[in-house]
């Protein structure tokens, strides 16, 4: 099995022992993002929305980097720390995937890095390699 490490100075760099994807075969492994800006390393904010839109930009990156797109997501993860955002959730990612969607789960986590709202890690299958 070869995997190939995907990276992109378009999204957070990673901050520990992992890489911002792997690709092995036609299949993307994207870590998880959390909302930082990728030119300070910073939560870009408190409030939600603006968490949940970096977090999208930076998957976006990442998949654009592997030479692909969001709309190749066939897997997502959504992990919160207020379940009750669900539905801002949903406003937000139709604006970076359309149908068909992936596949997902979301679930209410305690916390997340960074005191963070929201982190979103995904698969994607490539068309063509």
């Amino acid at each position: 099995m070869t995997r190939v490490v995907i990276s992109t100075d378009n999204a957070p760099a990673a901050i520990g022992t992992y890489n911002q994807a792997i690709k092995t075969g036609t299949t993307v492994y994207l870590s998880g993002q959390i909302p930082l800006v990728p030119e300070t390393m910073e939560v870009i904010s408190e409030d939600f929305e603006q968490q949940a839109e970096q977090v999208f930009k930076n998957l976006a990156a990442v998949c654009e980097a592997a030479g692909s797109s969001l709309g190749d997501a066939v897997k997502l993860n959504i992990f919160l720390t207020d379940l009750g955002q669900f539905a801002k959730v949903n406003e937000i990612m139709a604006k970076f995937v359309a149908e068909p969607f992936p596949a997902r789960a979301a679930v209410q986590v305690s916390a997340l890095p960074k005191g963070v709202q929201i982190e979103i890690d995904g698969i994607l299958e490539l068309a063509d390699c």
